[in-house]
């Protein structure tokens, strides 16, 4: 109940506003009819609007008794205020219709109603007592008055606290159904999206494992072709650099003395000599081809897995190649492989009895026969001639024995036979006696000259020459049978850098099946969140759909009850 005087004189109306009458549920303006509607009177409810949707709100209209003292204006008054009040309600305020605004207008008397009650509980008439003319009138308007105000406080109550709400409730909740309409129908679209990409992502990881597993295959056959092409190149220029030996061996020079120790420095530095000049002349003529060869597949390799790299790698590969340039490593080691090489320097005349089995028997057979002059004890075996006994042993035959055993016993038996003096003297007597002794002594002269002639022509500088060529017989024997392992030595040097050019791209295609497991199972667990979020959604709009429904049976009972 809203008294007007004093309204304006206090500066705490809006929080009396939201202290006491947020939560009203009707206001009842008490008006003095002597007087029309005041401008704070207005203002007032003008805030509560404000804050208020329509509210419920009676007009009193007070100390209506005043107008019976003057009967015939009473009629002009009534419709003025009337006016007024309808104005004020239906088109400043607009909360009410102007067909229902007049059951919310009354002109009363508090006064006359109050004492007519207090009659009433003395026992007495209502209509005792001083009243003025008109009483019944204003008194059952009043009654009117309370009629209505218990069926709004009741009815109308429960419409100004909640049909608001139940409206706001309905907007929220259609708001709410839009939104998990919008966001199933954006999570089924983003699921079938993310599933076809995932399927799109597993076929590139099998694409990816299956390609290189085919070329990993192609690419140990290659890296295979490739050192057999090398082993076989440098196996075939080392063979040539060592039938040229000799050459290279005659372009070394440096002081040459037969002394110890000058010669073990003469063949060190012999041997570092070869072993630069063979290197050189193998990566000469092996070199250039190796690294072509090995640039080509290695550029081939970056090719064939380019398709298996996102673009962002395959600009990249280039720099897992190393920049440096391969060079084959012989590792010949001369030094050591040459050891055990000892010379002979000492004179050894052309036509000497050393010299002459030399030249017959060849080295190893003059070695024997030459052993078996010094010990004459020592038995040189030979062929046992076959007997009639040895059926079970087929018979040796001219043919199956070589031509060293024959002539090893034969030289022995002719130095032993010219070792004994008696033997020679009847050997030289009957050669002196057959030829003569002049020619005899022309061939011991000429024997002699020749002998003295290789004597004098044993210098330092042939003595040097004698060394080199046994030096070169004794090392093309010991670099024939390192040819076969320098050559898969170099061999293996190509496998193993094609083979760490070839691990390295495949770092990155193992990098990028990483990335595509990460990013397959990335959407796998996006696609199970987006099926929780459409499950999510279905559940909350059926919420929604179940409050809506709420609402209506809630609208249906009491608010349009109300009406």
């Amino acid at each position: 109940i809203f008294n007007s005087p004093g309204t304006d004189v206090t500066t705490e109306l809006d929080s009396w506003i939201d202290k006491f009458c947020l939560d009203a549920d009707v206001f009842v303006l008490v008006a003095n009819s002597e007087s029309t509607l005041m401008n704070t009177e207005k203002h007032f409810f003008h805030k509560v609007n404000e804050r208020l949707s329509k509210p419920n709100i009676f007009i009193l209209n007070n100390r209506w008794d005043a107008s019976a003292s003057e009967p015939e204006y009473m009629e002009d008054v009534r419709r003025q205020h009337m006016e007024r009040c309808l104005t004020f309600l239906v088109d400043e305020l607009k909360v009410i219709d102007p067909v229902e605004a007049r059951n919310r207008i009354f002109f009363v008397s508090a006064k006359e109603v109050l004492s007519a009650r207090r009659q009433k509980a003395q026992g007495m008439p209502e209509g005792g007592g001083a009243i003025a003319e008109g009483f019944q009138t204003r008194f059952q308007e009043f009654q009117h008055f309370e009629q209505i105000f218990e069926e709004c406080i009741s009815q109308s109550a429960v419409k100004t606290k909640f049909e608001q709400h139940t409206i706001r409730a309905k907007q929220i909740i259609d708001t709410v159904k839009n939104i998990m309409d919008t966001i199933n129908v954006a999570a089924a679209e983003k699921r079938v999206q993310s599933m076809e990409e995932r399927e799109d992502q597993k076929d590139r990881l099998d694409f990816v494992r299956n390609q290189l597993n085919i070329l990993t295959e192609d690419t140990k056959e290659k890296i295979k072709r490739v050192t057999e092409e090398v082993e076989n190149k440098v196996s075939s220029a080392m063979t040539d650099e060592i039938c040229r030996l000799s050459v290279l061996v005659d372009e070394f020079y440096s002081d040459f003395h037969p002394s110890p120790q000058v010669l073990k420095l003469y063949k060190t530095e012999l041997n570092k000599h070869i072993e630069d000049g063979l290197g050189r002349n193998l990566a000469d003529r092996c070199s250039s081809e190796v690294n072509q060869s090995m640039h080509q597949s290695q550029q081939e390799m970056i090719e064939n897995l380019k398709p298996l790299l996102p673009s962002s790698a395959q600009n990249q590969l280039h720099l897992l190649i190393p920049c440096r340039k391969f060079d084959l490593s012989y590792d010949l080691n001369c030094h050591s492989l040459c050891a055990d090489f000892q010379e002979d320097i000492m004179f050894h005349f052309s036509l000497g009895w050393t010299s002459l089995v030399n030249r017959f028997l060849g080295p190893k057979q003059a070695q024997k026969v030459l052993l078996g002059l010094a010990d004459p004890n020592l038995q040189i075996p030979h062929p046992l001639a076959t007997t009639p006994s040895a059926t079970s042993l087929p018979a040796l035959t001219p043919d199956s024995v070589s031509q060293d055993d024959f002539m090893v016993p034969l030289v022995l038996s002719l130095a032993s036979l010219t070792s004994r003096t008696s033997m020679s003297i009847i050997v030289v007597g009957g050669i002196w006696k057959t030829v003569g002794w002049k020619l005899i002594s022309f061939s011991l002269s000429m024997y002699g000259l020749l002998y003295l002639y290789e004597r004098l022509t044993w210098t330092t500088r042939a003595k040097e020459r004698a060394f080199k060529q046994q030096f070169v017989n004794y090392a093309t024997e010991k670099l024939q049978m390192i040819v076969s392992l320098t050559s898969a030595n170099c061999s293996h040097q190509v496998q193993q850098e094609m083979a760490t050019t070839f691990a390295r791209l495949c770092q990155q295609v193992d990098i990028t099946q990483k990335n595509l497991e990460e990013e397959i199972a990335k959407l796998s667990k996006e696609i199970d969140q987006l099926e929780n979020i459409q499950t999510n959604s279905k559940q909350l709009r059926n919420k929604a759909i179940h409050l809506e429904n709420e609402l209506d049976r809630f609208t249906k009972h009491f608010l349009q009850k109300g009406k």
